[in-house]
């Protein structure tokens, strides 16, 4: 449903896009490409999940926000934006036509900016069905046509070969040595901000509070996103992988998360819930590691305390947009290259708004932001203490980041399992973890290092990066590639 309007002094005008999408078979591609190989090319935009999703480059348009604001201030220059559009759409399928890729802050009073950007040329897959969408800004009123041609054209500029031709594999990710050095907390500050929140949790008013850390890794050379982006893609296949620079000097959000808030596809709204996590190095030698995990974590009245408050964080968000949610009978546990997770699936039907229309999924995606799994509960009192605790502004960290288009459909995951690229040199990491009355500080760190280990590998760092130094002061990780 629409966005209630602000005073239109404080809404920007927006271009006037002109937007053609064509199978990729008129294109002269005759199967769906798997799009974890057309990952290259300059002005990377990316959201895929085992080879399906969007793959954008260049930018057509974009609008940054700020504040507690910042969702209906984006909601409100994307239905404009869709509303002045010129679109000829020959596919029809959600994430066709006008789409753009998103990210937002975790926090309301974060310093990052976040937004919307909608990328010159979009390749997209969703099972058969392969397209390209072109976005071109063009003055209003003006005459003005796009051919399947241009799309051919805007392909060749961005991935340097004609559709269908092999695109060239992204160079090394980290060209020499990686140095690591904490970033707001090191290892002893943190426990000790970890033990602080499990007496406040102990004391009464709160039963579950995420509590997150940040690494640095510096490069000795450049470093290059792509390269980064395809790692993680090809590797947690089973997540999804996102990339999203939205070019106001709030850096590069990449990463592979295994959660999604919520995804909306013609009136029905599914999220993934992760809350429970086992290291996958942890299995003793000569046990079963299935049996191990699911003793673990299935047996574990700690983990099962922590899923249970992600599952009805989501499902109370969700509850004023849908008559009936239904989640897995049980969790089910989640394999992954580096962790085990409890997970389960959640599904609801969304009632349509006043005008008729379902909530759109950025809608929903603040709706239901932040669960339990990401901040803790009760949400206001967990949401007070982290900035207290941590010592740090997450910026785009365990926010939402994902896709939408022009019918409201869209998939907006939890940016976690990743990092912001500061500048060609410099990747600011994040990990957290779900702190309940029972959580052992020490294991909690581990558990920190196993949820970076897929940004570690993809910096080149590998299973156990031996010669990443922690900075001047800093305590060297126990377990540094977990």
């Amino acid at each position: 449903m629409p966005a209630p309007r602000p005073n239109d002094d404080a809404v920007p005008p927006v271009p006037v896009l002109h937007v053609l999408t064509v199978p990729l078979a008129e294109l002269g591609v005759p199967t769906a490409p798997d799009l974890r190989e057309l990952l290259a090319g300059s002005g990377l935009l990316a959201w895929t999940v085992d080879g399906q999703g969007l793959v954008g480059h260049g930018r057509a348009a974009g609008h940054t926000v700020r504040g507690p604001d910042r969702f209906t201030a984006a909601r409100v220059w994307w239905d404009d934006l869709a509303a002045a559009a010129v679109v000829e759409d020959r596919v029809g399928v959600p994430g066709s036509g006008l789409a753009a890729f998103g990210a937002f802050s975790f926090a309301a009073e974060s310093g990052a900016d976040s937004g919307l950007v909608v990328p010159e040329l979009v390749v997209g897959r969703r099972d058969d069905d392969a397209w390209a969408s072109l976005a071109v800004a063009a003055a209003p009123g003006a005459p003005f046509t796009l051919s399947a041609e241009d799309v051919v054209a805007a392909w060749v500029h961005h991935h340097g070969a004609a559709p269908g031709a092999a695109v060239a594999a992204a160079p090394a990710a980290a060209p020499g040595p990686v140095h690591l050095s904490p970033g707001a907390l090191d290892e002893a500050a943190w426990t000790q901000a970890v033990r602080e929140g499990v007496e406040l949790i102990r004391a009464g008013g709160l039963e579950k509070l995420v509590l997150a850390r940040d690494v640095l890794a510096r490069t000795a050379g450049p470093l290059d996103p792509v390269a980064v982006v395809r790692d993680l893609a090809h590797r947690y296949e089973r997540c999804w992988t996102y990339c999203v620079d939205l070019g106001s000097g709030a850096g590069r959000l990449l990463g592979a998360t295994p959660e999604m808030l919520v995804r909306v596809l013609d009136g029905t709204a599914r999220a993934r819930v992760l809350a429970g996590t086992l290291d996958r190095d942890a299995v003793p030698a000569g046990e079963d590691p299935q049996r191990f995990a699911a003793r673990v974590l299935g047996e574990s009245e700690k983990q099962q305390h922590e899923h249970g408050f992600a599952i009805d964080s989501l499902t109370a968000s969700l509850a004023p947009y849908t008559e009936v949610v239904t989640s897995s009978p049980e969790p089910f546990i989640l394999e992954l290259p580096n962790v085990w997770h409890l997970a389960s699936d959640v599904t609801a039907v969304l009632r349509p708004g006043p005008a008729g229309d379902p909530p759109s999924s950025l809608e929903l995606a603040e709706a239901v932001h932040p669960t339990a799994a990401v901040c803790g509960t009760p949400t206001a009192a967990a949401a007070a203490l982290i900035p207290e605790l941590e010592r740090m502004d997450r910026g785009l960290y365990a926010g939402p980041v994902g896709w939408l288009d022009a019918a409201g459909n869209g998939d907006w995951g939890i940016a976690l399992r990743g990092a912001v690229q500061q500048d060609e040199h410099t990747v600011r990491l994040f990990a957290g973890c779900g702190i309940v009355g029972a959580s052992d500080p020490e294991a909690e760190l581990a558990e920190t290092w196993a949820k970076l280990r897929p940004m570690l590998q993809a910096l080149g760092l590998g299973a156990d990066p031996a010669g990443a130094a922690p900075g001047a002061g800093a305590a060297a990780p126990r377990r540094p590639g977990r």
